[in-house]
């Protein structure tokens, strides 16, 4: 039997769909002007002040072949998607065993270590001494710079520990009974079970290394050809932008598309990494919410 709601209830629920609509508005918008830029002439866009919510004029790629002429682009793509790769392994395995750690109610220190860990949450050494512990283990210039300083977040812990803390004892009390070691009920037994926390780990872990720049800036100072694709934009939209635009013998008004390429630079650099959230987003909404029930 279906209950019928009440006038409260429907109206609640309208203002739910209309403030989820207009914050999805909000949200689309800034991209769908950007992207509309990208690709509108140049005289226009640079004389418009207002939001392009069409191509303005033929649409034209002309700030996208620009781009793609850019000699650092590739390199940046293959070192951004290795950074995400080797980072996401790292800290996927880290933190599903930081988490199961702290979870088992046998750990007679899991308290502390839990107090101790979110203790580094509030307060820590800072860049300059973070910068000379890399210094003295030498990895600057390396790709272990980019990778082992952001190997393991606390706050990566404490999602899996709330994940793990639901899984009931029985499973591994059967398994332990059949032979079953940590690392078997870890991985085997208690991550399959958590794997929508899982991805929400992994995917905030691809977002934040799929953005990084700060660590390449500081981390990696001559090595060029280790530089993440945010860097190889940051060049091409900061310090070198027209550089990059004369460069491009394509066209003969080149400095007219100094804009677009900025605005091609932000759709070449965010849309790989759109595409894949719709593809984790079930597991990423089941994630959060187990961690808000549990929490």
């Amino acid at each position: 039997m279906v209950k019928k709601k009440s006038f409260g209830e429907i109206i609640f629920t309208i203002f739910n769909y209309l403030f989820m609509i207009a914050l999805c508005i909000i949200c689309i918008i800034p991209m769908w002007h950007v992207a509309m830029a990208s690709v509108s002439d140049p005289t226009l866009v640079n004389a418009t002040s207002g939001l392009i919510l069409r191509p303005l004029e033929q649409p034209s790629v002309t700030a996208y072949k620009i781009i793609l002429n850019f000699k650092g682009l590739l390199t940046g793509y293959a070192n951004t998607i290795f950074y995400v790769i080797a980072q996401c392994a790292i800290t996927g395995i880290l933190s599903v065993m930081g988490g199961y750690i702290v979870s088992k109610k046998t750990f007679r220190y899991r308290n502390f270590l839990m107090l101790f860990m979110i203790f580094t949450m509030l307060f820590n050494g800072g860049m300059i001494p973070s910068y000379m512990v890399v210094r003295n283990l030498n990895m600057i210039d390396t790709r272990w710079a980019m990778l082992i300083p952001s190997a393991l977040s606390v706050f990566n812990i404490i999602i899996m520990r709330t994940a793990i803390q639901g899984v009931p004892d029985s499973l591994e009390e059967s398994a332990r009974m059949d032979g079953a070691n940590d690392f078997v009920v870890m991985f085997r037994i208690i991550l399959p079970l958590c794997k929508a926390s899982f991805a929400v780990v992994m995917l905030f872990t691809a977002i934040g290394k799929w953005n990084e720049w700060f660590n390449a800036m500081i981390y990696l100072p001559t090595r060029t050809s280790l530089l993440p694709l945010q860097m190889f934009m940051r060049e091409l939209l900061i310090k070198s932008s027209g550089d990059a635009v004369n460069q491009a013998d394509m066209i003969s008004n080149a400095q007219l598309y100094m804009t677009l390429v900025k605005y091609a630079a932000i759709i070449v650099s965010t849309l790989p990494i759109l595409c894949v959230y719709p593809f984790v987003q079930k597991y990423f909404v089941k994630g959060v919410m187990i961690g808000s029930v549990k929490g």
